[in-house]
């Protein structure tokens, strides 16, 4: 299976690259627009990184600024893969409205020099290092300074304001908390995700030996570094430093899309329950990144919109009301309607079983025609048309899939918060992998998908029953009256690399002591 996973990670790396390259082509657009602006204008710099690596940056300030005064700071380290002008019409607003903003090209990417370290130690010394050449050479506030970014910039800007003080407020949007929970959920590599992560890393950057290792270990399903994988991951989560971050008090906006198929929503609302300072969580429908992307080029956003009113209140003291408002704001990907909360178990405080009786086999090592779509292109359907990837239940062959439906609703339900799968597996080999899908059942039998997850197992006792226990991906979908819903369970997903040995065949049971059961988060309208 080795050469297999070599052909998907080739493939995935070349498609997917090539629309990444296009991306930040278009990141140039930006540059022309925003040095139209009214600002104080743009300076194109070098700043000095961590180990004297030179990071390539550009500032925007205040119209009128002369040093007689100074203005709030806030620094944006650049996405994985695009360029340091990605967020010129952003800056030029920020500035406008009368911040200094340095965004800077992180290490390892286009011109900054160094290596690829994925959000390693020196990436987050050199946020501190652009933090100091700031103050040294611009009007900016020392004690009011906040850091923001999309995706990489994300991560690293919450690791910064954990391991730096002076970070007063983030804004982190289709961020990670948990590396190793996005990419190697449940055991099960994100096939495509990775790819995206390797090939934009092969394109528009300098990968270290390190990286390129991972990779290597990742793609081939190298268990004897599984270890390592977790390690080097979790030096790179900012959910590992929860604690320092907490205690040192910063305000942290978390953003995300319910179909990031990079990084999940589930590990940012875990990573939103633990911090005890000022938060706020916003769920939205698209895939990773997709819900900024138009703020970028300098168009109507809301994502960008409230992360411009959290800083004005956390960084310049206005009073705008971002502080008492519901901190957990989530937009239905079936309406559109934004709705709000005031923690995130509130979101799935109402939960409905549906059992999965019976006993099941299926075979292993084949696609039964249920999956997660592809990577990006699937959510970005799903928030431009509400269209999500789509299954007749009634064809799908039992051989392959495990199928159970509820009864038809005679009221439209609300799908909201984190469905959760219990159940009892026998399996024929000692490893395995298994995909649950969601879906929205209507009349005709075509089941609309409304989440799924994977799940991998490594040295279980061929013939033994084990327990399962799966969350699926967090998601605000609508029910309408008349439909059901349904759990399909199957062994393949282009999304994922599997673990299941030819020939292998998954039992799935409902013990009286201990039965079957996916729970969902559902409510009436």
């Amino acid at each position: 299976m080795g050469s297999g996973r070599n052909a998907l990670r080739t493939s995935a790396v070349g498609a997917v690259s090539a629309t990444l390259i296009a991306a930040a082509g278009l990141g140039s657009a930006p540059a022309a627009q925003a040095a139209g602006g009214t600002g104080g204008g743009i300076r194109f710099v070098d700043i000095v990184g961590d180990g004297g690596t030179p990071l390539k940056a550009n500032v925007v300030t205040p119209a009128g600024a002369d040093g007689t005064r100074a203005y709030p700071l806030v620094v944006l380290p650049t996405s994985w893969g695009l360029p340091q002008v990605e967020y010129l019409a952003q800056a030029q607003k920020l500035a406008n409205s009368g911040y200094v903003v340095v965004g800077y090209n992180v290490r390892g990417f286009w011109q900054s020099g160094g290596q690829i370290e994925v959000a390693g130690p020196p990436d987050t010394a050199d946020a501190s290092k652009v933090i100091d050449w700031a103050l040294a050479n611009t009007p900016a506030d020392p004690g009011k300074i906040g850091m923001a970014g999309v995706s990489y910039g994300a991560g690293i800007s919450l690791l910064a304001a954990a391991h730096d003080r002076r970070v007063k407020a983030v804004a982190a949007l289709s961020g990670w908390a948990d590396l190793i929970d996005s990419i190697y959920s449940n055991r099960t590599q994100h096939a495509q995700a990775a790819a995206v992560l390797d090939g934009a890393g092969l394109l528009a950057g300098r990968p270290g030996p390190e990286l390129q290792q991972v990779f290597s270990d990742f793609f081939s399903s190298n268990l004897s570094t599984e270890q390592s994988l977790i390690d080097w991951g979790r030096k790179r989560s900012p959910a590992t430093y929860v604690d320092q971050l907490n205690k040192n008090g910063a305000a942290v906006f978390l953003a995300n899309a319910w179909g990031d198929t990079v990084f999940s929503p589930n590990q940012y609302a875990r990573f939103y329950e633990e911090l005890t300072g000022p938060k706020r969580l916003e769920f939205r429908p698209g895939d990773h990144a997709t819900a900024e992307l138009t703020g970028l080029f300098g168009l109507p956003n809301d994502v960008w919109t409230d992360t411009g009113r959290w800083f004005d209140h956390y960084l310049k003291g206005e009073d705008n009301g971002v502080d008492r408002e519901q901190p957990v704001r989530l937009k239905s990907r079936s309406t559109g309607g934004y709705e709000g909360y005031p923690d995130w178990k509130s979101v799935g405080a109402t939960t409905r079983k549906i059992a999965l009786g019976g006993t099941t086999t299926i075979r292993t090592n084949v696609d039964s025609g249920a999956d997660g779509g592809v990577v990006f292109l699937s959510s970005i359907l799903d928030q431009l048309t509400r269209t999500p990837p789509m299954a007749s239940i009634p064809l799908l062959p039992r051989i392959w899939a495990a199928v159970w439906q509820s009864g038809k609703y005679t009221s439209g339900q609300q799908v909201r918060g984190t469905a959760r799968v219990h159940t009892t597996v026998t399996a024929t080999k000692e490893s395995g992998t298994l995909v649950a899908y969601l879906y929205d059942v209507g009349p005709l039998g075509l089941g609309r998908l409304v989440s799924n997850a994977p799940y991998t197992f490594h040295g279980r006792t061929p013939g033994k029953p084990f327990g399962v226990d799966l969350e699926l991906f967090s998601t605000a979908y609508d029910v309408p009256a008349g439909h059901r819903l349904a759990l399909v369970v199957d062994t393949v997903d282009p999304l994922y690399i599997e673990h299941n040995p030819s020939g292998a065949q998954l039992t799935f049971s409902s013990p009286e002591h201990d039965p079957s059961y996916v729970t969902v988060p559902l409510r009436e309208q």
